[in-house]
């Protein structure tokens, strides 16, 4: 058996750190592969490999490999994923955005984003006259990317899914010997920012302006910018390195590299040491200038920067270079007596037998807590999994000695080593580290094996971690439909056999995923599986699968549904054929209606005046100038292609209602009686009603004619007589009321009422002079003038009041009361001989005052003290 490397072997000291090479995978390529010649991206998080044959570098007719340009992606083990062939143009700009998606800009600024491994992609343009200037090169960030033009031009992307291509301030002219970007997390600006080697010095461009940072030590040919931002590397052509920060007002160290060829890359390894790669060496300079030298023999080398480290590709290995971390170099430093190491040295005594296992539990047993912490934490950032499983053994057996131990650190960490070592198997080719799990996450994990098509391992790892799994059956299906061979029926039945009964599925996205596969046929049949009506009528609705879509619609209960199936039939249907489709549904027919009431622009949008029944006068009268939001064109038209010759005059009236001029109004009412004539027996209250309605309109236009400026248009019969008689028009006001037959009781209401606004007291002084009585009454009267103010003429009607006999015994000292007539309130108390009322009134009045004395005196032969 082959004896385990201790994980020191591979350590190399960089000043006061070390630093270690983990080798990854071996025989990765294929020995006739020449990285020499390809164009090489690595995704982030130990993501995939894209490679692309270098279009500068003659290469030699191999046989057996493809003739034609393609793009290939591997995994880190060197597994082919996909081939995706390549005749799109000059690619300037290869690379990954942090949720792997491929990225691949051409010199005319063509975007393509595969946001998927197997083929698929979104195309965007770069605008900005770049099909005209041209590409030079691309910089990518998490989720954006900078393109440099040709005419020193920037243009940044921030978002892949909605691409907004926007110009960053202009450089100045003059040669682009390097550039790199900082992302907008790690600027002050959150806007990515360009670092661009102009002459001797930097510039720094972003979204407002360029400024040049007054660097005199150039010109570079590369530039590097720390993971966290902070940092940023610089390499001369004259071979010096120098690190200064991001502000460019500190410079940190200096590096001379003696080497007269430029390095191929110039990267960070975390954010305290700089890679710097040629063909076949890798330097790690950390501070001071510290340094560390890695030699491959076999073949040309490809540096993929992490956040955490740098992957280093060959064709016949992947490595791993990182600094050791903090629990790593606490564990196994040589020397070192921390007690985790301590920990572990004991749990290899105790599988000895050995009792110097007890000796070292006791040795530490005040820090026993924090060995076992220390253990764990160190397995999740070893990839040796006999390391791993030693470190859990010391956790293991450090916690067993402990009385108290909270474990779920402990579970957890062998839950994360289980998921991390399955996906690092070659196999799948993702050698995530533990800082790149978690910042991944689980779910991103997931979502990163659904694009390898690694269902089952993606199924087992949502089972063991506890979570959803239905959007890996989803895809799983959604995949079966775009490649499978089965026919229609076929695979219908696998996807709802396998699927039935599993939470959470959606149907919709595989039926979406068929449609647009051309089989439209078996989407229908999936769609039948969804249970959300929801999720099924956008894509009937895509599928032109009209009628379909408003009954499932209609069944689901959902009236914000049926009106966006009804908005969508009305947009895209002939009038006509949209009035067929909802005639045999009463509910989408009422809601038709209903919103049209409310407003159709609102739900159902604008109607067409050019899809009306133009031929019908029913129709040909429009809409008119209403100013309400009634959609009257689309009530008529609903109403005259089903008969419903009431519901469409009351659209009339209530167009007449809102008519400004009398005349209009009229003619309004005149088409409704026309609509009604037909059946004149049955409709005869109706027409009866729009006949006195025209009537009233007729003599209101005679009104607004022969009283201008004053209009009446629009006023009901009571307003009318009412604004008559305001303004003294008695005369028309009676023949108002005689055409109209307004009963006696409601024309002595309206005439009191339009006395009291005009203030005519005379008037109705006059009015209750001449009449001994009144049909409404002379409490009206009493209540209406005392509104108005004047109490005098209010208090001449309690007496008429009192007579007419409709008053509680004892009403008329309240009356005058209000009046301000406390005296003749007193008169009414003794004449009642309510003491309380009278003893409240003097005490208001008080005793001293000529009032109070009179309401005293008025008592005193009554109310004996």
């Amino acid at each position: 058996m082959m004896e385990v490397p201790h994980p020191t072997a591979g350590w190399e000291q960089v000043g006061e750190k070390f630093y270690r090479k983990t080798q990854l995978y071996t025989q990765v390529f294929d020995a006739d592969l020449d990285l020499d010649n390809y164009i090489v991206a690595g995704a982030p998080y130990g993501g995939a490999v894209a490679l692309y044959r270098d279009e500068e570098k003659l290469v030699a007719f191999a046989a057996g490999r493809p003739s034609k340009p393609s793009i290939d992606i591997h995994s880190c083990a060197g597994k082919l994923i996909r081939r995706i062939p390549w005749d799109k143009g000059s690619i300037k700009g290869l690379g990954w955005s942090e949720d792997e998606k491929l990225l691949v800009v051409t010199g005319d600024g063509t975007v393509r984003c595969y946001y998927d491994l197997q083929g698929d992609f979104t195309q965007f343009s770069l605008g900005h006259d770049a099909d005209e200037i041209g590409v030079r090169s691309c910089k990518f960030y998490g989720h954006g990317l900078v393109a440099l033009l040709n005419n020193n031009s920037l243009v940044s992307v921030s978002a892949y899914d909605e691409p907004r291509p926007k110009l960053l301030a202009q450089p100045p002219e003059g040669p682009v010997h390097s550039w790199s970007l900082v992302p907008p997390a790690y600027t002050l600006s959150r806007s990515v920012e360009v670092l661009l080697s102009i002459g001797q010095t930097i510039y720094v461009s972003d979204a407002s302006e360029c400024e040049d940072r007054f660097i005199d030590i150039g010109p570079f040919s590369h530039i590097s910018i720390s993971p966290n931002g902070k940092f940023v590397a610089l390499y001369t052509k004259t071979g010096k390195a120098h690190v200064i920060s991001s502000d460019f007002q500190t410079r940190l160290s200096e590096y001379v590299s003696k080497s007269k060829i430029p390095p191929q890359y110039f990267e960070w390894c975390g954010n305290d040491a700089v890679v710097i790669a040629w063909e076949d060496e890798v330097r790690l300079v950390g501070p001071g200038g510290s340094l560390a030298r890695f030699y491959y023999d076999n073949g040309r080398i490809h540096i993929l920067p992490d956040f955490d480290g740098v992957r280093v590709l060959a064709n016949d290995t992947c490595d791993f270079l990182q600094k050791v971390p903090d629990v790593i170099e606490e564990v196994f430093c040589l020397g070192t007596d921390s007690p985790a190491s301590i920990l572990l040295d004991a749990v290899e005594q105790l599988e000895m037998q050995s009792p110097k296992a007890d000796d070292n539990i006791q040795l530490i047993r005040s820090n026993l807590v924090e060995a076992v912490d220390t253990c764990v934490n160190a397995a999740g950032q070893e990839f040796s999994i006999h390391w791993q499983k030693q470190l859990l053994k010391a956790a293991s057996f450090g916690k067993s000695v402990l009385d108290i131990y909270n474990s779920d650190d402990f579970v957890d960490m062998c839950e994360t080593l289980r998921v991390l070592n399955a996906v690092r198997f070659f196999e799948i080719g993702l050698p995530l580290s533990y800082e790149q799990y978690q910042r991944l996450s689980p779910s991103g994990l997931i979502a990163r094996l659904l694009n390898r098509r690694e269902y089952l391992l993606a199924l087992k790892i949502a089972g063991y971690l506890r979570l959803p799994t239905d959007k890996i059956y989803v895809h799983w299906a959604s995949a079966k439909v775009r490649v499978g061979a089965e026919d229609d029926d076929t695979i219908c039945r696998k996807i709802v056999d396998k699927l039935s009964g599993k939470p959470g599925i959606s149907f919709e996205a595989i039926a979406r995923a068929a449609y647009d596969e051309g089989r439209g046929r078996l989407a229908t049949e999936l769609l039948n599986h969804e249970p959300r009506a929801g999720r099924q009528v956008p894509l009937l609705l895509s599928m032109e699968e009209d009628e379909v879509a408003l009954d499932k619609a209609i069944e689901s209960g959902d009236t914000d549904l049926v009106y966006f199936v009804l908005h969508q039939l009305k947009r895209k249907l002939p009038l006509a054929t949209f009035f067929r489709v909802i005639s045999s549904r009463p509910t989408a027919t009422a809601l038709v209606e209903a919103s049209a009431r409310l407003g159709g622009g609102v739900v159902l949008g604008n109607v067409d005046e050019g899809h009306h029944a133009a031929s019908h006068s029913y129709s040909q009268s429009g809409s008119g100038s209403t100013t309400t939001c009634e959609d009257t064109a689309l009530l008529k038209d609903l109403y005259y292609q089903d008969d419903r010759r009431v519901d469409g005059s009351d659209v009339f009236v209530r167009e007449a209602l809102r008519q400004p001029e009398a005349r209009t109004a009229a003619d309004k009412l005149a088409l409704a009686a026309k609509l009604l004539s037909d059946n004149a027996k049955e409709n005869a209250f109706e027409l009866s009603a729009l006949k006195e309605a025209t009537t009233l309109l007729r003599m209101q236009e005679a009104f607004d004619r022969d009283l201008h400026p004053e209009t009446f248009t629009g006023l009901s019969v009571n307003q009318t007589v009412f604004k008559l008689i305001r303004l003294g028009y008695h005369g028309r006001a009676k023949k108002v009321q005689s055409e109209f037959k307004v009963t006696e009781k409601v024309a002595w209401w309206i005439r009191l009422q339009a006395l009291v606004s005009k203030r005519d007291w005379s008037e109705i002084e006059d009015l209750a002079s001449k009449n001994r009585k009144s049909p409404i009454g002379w409490e009206p009267f009493y209540t209406q003038v005392l509104q108005a103010g004047n109490q005098r003429l209010a208090a001449t009607f309690i007496p008429k009041c009192a007579a007419s006999g409709g008053l509680e015994p004892g009403a008329t000292i309240g009356m005058y009361e209000k009046c301000g007539m406390r005296v003749k309130a007193a008169e009414e108390a003794v004449k009642f001989k309510d003491a309380e009322a009278w003893a409240r009134l003097l005490e208001e009045a008080g005793r001293g005052t000529q009032e109070g004395r009179e309401i005293e005196r008025l008592g005193q032969s009554v109310f004996r003290r």
